[in-house]
């Protein structure tokens, strides 16, 4: 990982604009959000594939691709990609609580890729594509840590080494979206580059 003093300086504010609306949810991108939905923001890789995963999910209102946990204010994607700003792919996640459980989500996330790689998941290299979990409540790091450790049991039975995955308070990384070109990728590009693959082992569950 990059030293913050190694980072590039950033800027004070983005350096594009947003979409304002979700073009397979049809909602909005950046809020405001209902009344009594909670987010939570999941870095497992490119985010192209992990959005789509996390949209395809009951109960999600919205996803939202950006940058997370790392040092560069306002970065763009090509300064990302660099790993020089610390900064992890991340998808925001709304969601409703009466129709989907932070642990479903959370599922989502473990099953969609393999947690065990550090800097890589599958041919994708970087800091950038790290795993990591930014939780907005004690509860959503209690389940997180949770299932962290049920999933790390479920791995090593079947030969899988020790998960690299960060658990971060969001509230701490700033959340900068990405551009147009990045939200709702694969819903635009069907056919469109997806590096993410889990192991093909669930969660196991109590």
């Amino acid at each position: 990982m990059p030293t913050r003093e190694e980072a590039p300086p950033g800027r004070a504010a983005l350096a594009y604009e947003v979409p304002k609306t979700h073009a397979v949810l049809g909602t909005a991108l950046q809020g405001p959000y209902p009344e009594g939905f909670e987010v939570m923001n999941f870095a497992l890789g490119c985010f192209w594939g992990a959005e789509r995963r996390f949209w395809e999910v009951p109960g999600v209102w919205t996803t939202l691709t950006g940058f997370q946990g790392g040092f560069t204010p306002f970065p763009v994607d090509d300064e990302v990609r660099t790993g020089r700003t610390g900064h992890a792919e991340t998808v925001r996640v709304v969601f409703d609580p009466a129709k989907v459980s932070c642990p479903d989500l959370l599922r989502v996330f473990w099953e969609g890729h393999d947690p065990t790689q550090g800097f890589r998941q599958g041919n994708d290299v970087g800091t950038h594509v790290r795993s990591v979990l930014f939780t907005h409540s004690p509860a959503q790091r209690e389940a997180a840590e949770r299932t962290r450790a049920r999933y790390q049991e479920a791995l090593a039975s079947f030969g899988h080494g020790t998960i690299t995955t960060e658990i971060m308070p969001a509230d701490a990384h700033p959340f900068y979206p990405a551009r147009a070109h990045h939200q709702q990728y694969l819903h635009r590009n069907p056919a469109g580059y997806c590096g993410l693959g889990g192991t093909g082992i669930t969660l196991r569950t109590p």
